[in-house]
């Protein structure tokens, strides 16, 4: 077992409550910035966040605006600025609790295009990705239907909610525990609001364009062979486009989309863990 977080709340700069998990070090080698995906939330990754604690990291897991324990304006987001600026405000808190210039940013599958668009953004913060499935060229999408219904909220009621399209948990992971676990999971997100969907196709735009933003840090990119949710292909190709001195790419052909979730997932772990720990 590793070590559970603490778990506490923060303000944002504009009055939103925002719960977090933190695993703190008093003299820490390196800080790490969590952020999950359009689903989840920070319960799903207590084994990795908790390994990089043991091995002398920081680790801040926020739970993004709207989703897991943050309960007020569920499954929404006003624009993708507002998502931007949420996790620059967690980045800038994590520098300032560690005392250290960069960080490490951890992105899985949403929040790996969350992690690209922040590393684009903020350049000069960022040492480092690690990117979990991430979420830049997704296989499942909405309905034609659903889309035209999306758009005539935008116009009418930007926080009318919508299915997301991936509430079988069997699309996360073939583990039998893990599918029981999650389809017993209250604070698991399962609606978004048109404007969170807007916010999060701008975002799509954001991160696509990290290799003009002057960003020159390492990617770790993580694929699961079975994968049903993201395009493995055309993620790879992205990092060749990307190009960083620094890549690895580690794939699991086995793995399904949440290689966390996996029944023996401590190789994942460790190769999670050490290539971080190597870049501190």
């Amino acid at each position: 077992m590793t070590s559970p977080p603490q778990i506490e709340t923060i303000r944002l700069s504009d009055g939103y409550r925002a719960v977090v998990r933190w695993w703190r070090r008093e003299r820490p080698r390196g800080a790490v910035l969590y952020l999950h995906g359009i689903q989840s939330h920070g319960g799903w990754y207590g084994e990795s966040g908790g390994l990089l604690a043991e091995k002398g990291l920081t680790v801040l897991m926020p739970d993004r605006r709207g989703s897991g324990m943050n309960r007020e304006q569920r499954g929404h987001a006003a624009s993708a600025d507002q998502c931007l600026s949420d996790v620059k405000e967690m980045l800038d808190l994590l520098l300032r609790t560690t005392g250290l210039p960069t960080a490490h940013v951890v992105g899985v599958s949403w929040g790996g295009k969350m992690a690209a668009a922040l590393a684009a953004a903020s350049p000069s913060k960022v040492r480092t990705l690690t990117l979990i499935s991430p979420g830049l060229f997704p296989k499942v999408d909405m309905t034609a239907a659903a889309k035209v219904r999306v758009a005539l909220a935008l116009v009418n009621d930007r926080h009318r909610l919508f299915d997301i399209p991936l509430n079988d948990p069997r699309l996360f992971t073939a583990n039998p525990e893990r599918i029981a676990w999650l389809e017993h999971d209250e604070l698991m997100l399962r609606q978004v609001s048109a404007s969170f969907l807007l916010a999060s196709r701008h975002l799509d735009r954001r991160a696509r364009q990290l290799r003009r933003s002057g960003w020159r840090g390492g990617v770790h990119l993580f694929l699961a062979g079975r994968d049903k949710i993201i395009n493995n292909e055309r993620t790879r190709e992205w990092l060749a486009e990307l190009g960083p001195s620094d890549a690895q790419t580690t794939a699991y052909p086995d793995g399904e989309h949440t290689l966390e979730f996996e029944a023996d997932n401590r190789p994942f772990l460790d190769a999670v863990v050490d290539w971080i720990v190597e870049r501190c």
